[in-house]
């Protein structure tokens, strides 16, 4: 009985562990950060094409199942390829890639095989969320980690538009995507990754040096870095003014008033003592201020 016990304790362990290894191979929040606008926008699209969720139930699923593989992918395949800068930075020694838990060949097959299912899934929704399904795979995978973040500061905004693909899948899996909410999230999705990219990077500053990462506060210093942060933050001001009529009021003034508080914390940063504390709560802001606002969006709509 006892030998059963240490077995079972033993396995349980070994499972723990593998849990831990896929989450941080997938990047867990970062994957929960994109799934979220695909689930708000279809949720958006079903209130105003007037549809009722129970009828698209199976749509559902097929949306946010072949989307999260889609997105998988493109995490795994990151972190097959970047394996050589997360050796040399604090904040990646946890990922199986640099741990070796995982064998580079295991990611990268399961990488390419995750893309390929979830875009066969996707294939049974709609052709628009497909393509905007591989664009996004396509712009993280290709054009960000295999071209632009080892040469160029900017590699940021390459970023940020394979992020910004998100609502615009969860919307066209119900109708075509030319419509103010989801061109909006869009936009606010390539605007709000800016900030949050940066203030992870001035918290991990040291980390992106070593590495050699040509990120904006490794190149042009942190001075530089947090205007970039501020200008992106006031440029998420006149967005909420677009979806008064589709959103109300309510949406308004608390988007409105997230994103001066926001603001206000980005000028702050100027005159702080210590600029990786105050990066780290402007990270854990611009967390509140995405999750804040899509849930909003949501409740309104029930």
């Amino acid at each position: 009985m006892k030998n059963v016990t240490i077995q079972s304790s033993r396995d349980s362990s070994s499972l723990v562990s593998l849990l831990i290894d896929i989450k941080n191979l997938l990047k867990g929040k970062v994957l929960i950060a994109n799934v979220f606008p695909v689930f708000t926008a279809f949720w958006l699209a079903l209130y105003f094409q007037g549809e009722q969720f129970s009828g698209h139930i199976g749509l559902f699923f097929l949306t946010l199942i072949g989307s999260t593989l889609v997105i998988s992918g493109a995490l795994m395949l990151n972190n097959w390829f970047e394996v050589d800068l997360d050796q040399n930075m604090d904040r990646t020694q946890e990922r199986p890639t640099v741990s070796g838990n995982f064998s580079l060949r295991a990611v990268l097959l399961a990488g390419i095989v995750t893309t390929i299912v979830g875009l066969a899934i996707m294939f049974f929704t709609t052709n628009e969320a497909l393509l905007y399904s591989f664009l996004g795979w396509f712009v993280y995978v290709v054009l960000y980690t295999f071209w632009s973040k080892r040469k160029y500061a900017w590699n940021t905004l390459i970023g940020s538009v394979s992020g910004a693909f998100t609502p615009l899948i969860g919307w066209a899996a119900i109708a075509p995507a030319n419509h103010v909410v989801p061109i909006t999230l869009f936009v606010i999705l390539l605007i709000w990754q800016v900030p949050h990219t940066l203030a992870i990077t001035i918290r991990r500053l040291e980390d992106y040096t070593r590495a050699g990462v040509p990120m904006l506060p490794v190149v042009r210093g942190v001075q530089v870095a947090m205007m970039h942060h501020l200008i992106y933050v006031i440029a998420l001001l006149p967005l909420p003014f677009l979806l008064i009529k589709p959103l109300g009021w309510i949406f308004f003034v608390i988007a409105i008033l997230l994103t001066i508080s926001w603001m206000i914390h980005a000028v702050k940063g100027f005159q702080a003592k210590d600029q990786k504390k105050w990066a780290q709560t402007s990270l854990r802001f611009s967390l509140i201020y995405l999750i804040l606002l899509f849930l909003l969006m949501v409740i309104l709509t029930i």
